[in-house]
């Protein structure tokens, strides 16, 4: 017992050795090269040098390595390079939290969301938003859904909007949006084309145009294709719905996507399912994460908007 208090209180004091150079190491990571990270952190070379240079002292083996004309980590060095970047995160998001509730009216949100959302609910959202608060700046980060989420853990980006909601997780609260209907989509003249609905299960035959994994719309195609007792045949895997939509015109496939909007695509035919299958939409938070008052307010607007309808 006393070996292991006196082993933590030594990691404690190397850590805040450390601490000061964790900017160094986070850049040393990303640009390889000692020359670029002292100019990221706007120091001196030779200032950079010798601090990476007592850096090693202190922990007792060489962080870095050359490597052809630059600088490599070395295996300690990419230890402790990973373990700076990850509290560099923390560290930043708690500096902008500070300073903007000094600030609320020019705070800054970072918003995650979906590709497809960005084509009507998040300006909407952001229009009517900025309307009354015309100080605040947001950060739009797109991704999938795997990748939105594992974001929003990281502390990364502050709010999402993703679909499906992750109903039931206790780490995330969440507000529904809206409930979006998905249609299978396949080539004008496929043999399927002229029917005014279809089950699933009819498609075991199919070959499937797709979201890569980590998509919601691909979760829920693969749940609905093992609901329906088949596997599917993928044939292509795509990371944005117009594309796949295209792959569909093109004649490579059948794909689950939501209703194209106000038109028709081109070259491809909407049929519904039945049962009918819908996704929800939602905006998701960390649950006990404290809001700068900007991220606060976003949410709160967000809450109180009603459904917004899809363009």
């Amino acid at each position: 017992m006393v070996n292991d208090f006196r082993e933590e209180l030594a990691d404690q004091r190397l850590a805040a050795r450390l601490a000061p150079e964790l900017a160094l190491l986070a850049a040393l990571s990303e640009t390889g090269n000692i020359t670029r990270a002292a100019e990221r952190l706007g120091v001196p070379q030779p200032t950079a040098s010798r601090r990476l240079a007592a850096l090693a002292e202190t922990v007792g083996a060489p962080l870095v390595e050359p490597a052809g004309r630059g600088i490599r980590l070395t295996r300690v060095g990419a230890i402790l390079a990973g373990t700076a970047t990850r509290a560099l995160t923390t560290v930043t998001a708690g500096a902008r939290q500070a300073r903007e509730e000094l600030e609320p009216d020019s705070g800054h949100v970072v918003l995650g969301f979906l590709h497809l959302l960005g084509r009507w609910l998040v300006p909407n959202l952001l229009r009517d938003f900025r309307a009354g608060h015309r100080g605040v700046r947001f950060t739009l980060v797109q991704g999938s859904r795997q990748r939105i989420m594992d974001q929003l853990t990281a502390g990364e980006v502050d709010l999402a909007l993703v679909a499906p909601l992750p109903i039931g997780d206790p780490a995330f609260g969440g507000t529904l949006l809206t409930e979006q209907e998905l249609l299978l989509s396949v080539p004008r003249g496929h043999r399927l084309a002229g029917r005014q609905r279809i089950r699933f299960a009819e498609l075991a035959d199919e070959e499937f145009v797709t979201l890569e994994p980590g998509y919601g719309l691909r979760q829920i195609a693969d749940a609905l294709c093992a609901e329906a007792g088949f596997e599917p045949r993928i044939a292509f895997e795509g990371q944005e719905s117009d594309t796949v939509r295209g792959l569909v015109a093109a004649g490579l496939g059948v794909a689950l996507l939501p209703r194209f909007g106000a038109g028709h695509p081109a070259g491809v035919v909407e049929i519904p399912l039945w049962p009918k299958v819908t996704r929800t939409i939602g905006l998701v938070w960390p649950v006990g994460e404290h809001f700068t008052p900007a991220v606060r307010a976003f949410r709160d607007h967000v809450r109180d908007t009603r459904s917004p309808r899809q363009a």
